[in-house]
C-alpha cells in the first residue's frame, strides 16, 4: 500500500473567516498547482484521494483534477490516527492521497514510519510518500518521496 500525505498549500490567515472557510493565497494556488503536476506524472488513475472539508485543503486537491472524497475524519485537529485508519494504513491496498493539515500529517507520517506519534514537521503543500511492503509475515515501511513545491 501506498499512502501520500499532502499538506493543504499556503492558505490566508484572515482571522474574520472561520478555520474552514480560509482560502489558498495567489502563492498556495501555484504551490497546490505545481505539486499537483508532480503527483499527476506519478500516481495511478486507480489512486484514492481523501480530503479534508476544509476549504484550503479542497483547494489544494482541486488542482490534481481528479475526483476526491471529503472526509470529516481528517478535518482540522484530526488525530494522526484517524487519518491512518481513513487510508486503510497499512493493511489497504493501492495509493491513497491524503489533503490534510499540520500538526496532524506529521504526526501521521511518525506513526507510519516509526510506529510513535511525534510532532514531525511537513511544509506547506509538501508531499511525503510512504510504502508499506508485505514482506514474509512482517511488513516494511519505506519513505519512498518527499517533494516540496519549492524544488519543483
Amino acid at each position: 500500500m501506498d499512502l501520500i500525505l499532502w499538506r493543504h498549500a499556503e492558505a490566508s490567515e484572515s482571522a474574520a473567516a472561520d478555520d474552514l472557510s480560509r482560502p489558498l493565497t495567489t502563492k498556495g494556488q501555484r504551490q497546490a498547482e505545481r505539486m499537483a503536476e508532480w503527483l499527476n506524472r506519478r500516481l495511478a488513475h486507480s489512486a484514492r484521494v481523501l480530503v479534508s472539508p476544509a476549504l484550503r485543503c479542497q483547494q489544494t486537491a482541486k488542482a490534481l483534477g481528479r475526483k476526491f472524497k471529503t472526509l470529516d475524519a481528517i478535518a482540522p485537529g484530526a488525530s494522526p490516527g484517524a487519518v491512518l485508519e481513513a487510508a486503510h494504513w497499512p493493511e489497504g491496498s493501492g495509493v491513497v492521497l491524503i489533503v490534510g493539515h499540520q500538526p496532524t500529517l506529521g504526526l501521521a507520517a511518525s506513526l507510519a514510519l516509526a510506529g510513535i506519534a511525534q510532532p514531525w514537521s511537513i511544509r506547506k503543500a509538501a508531499v511525503w510518500w510512504i510504502r508499506h511492503r508485505p514482506r514474509d509475515d512482517e511488513g516494511h515501511v519505506v519513505l519512498q518521496a518527499v517533494q516540496s513545491p519549492d524544488c519543483l
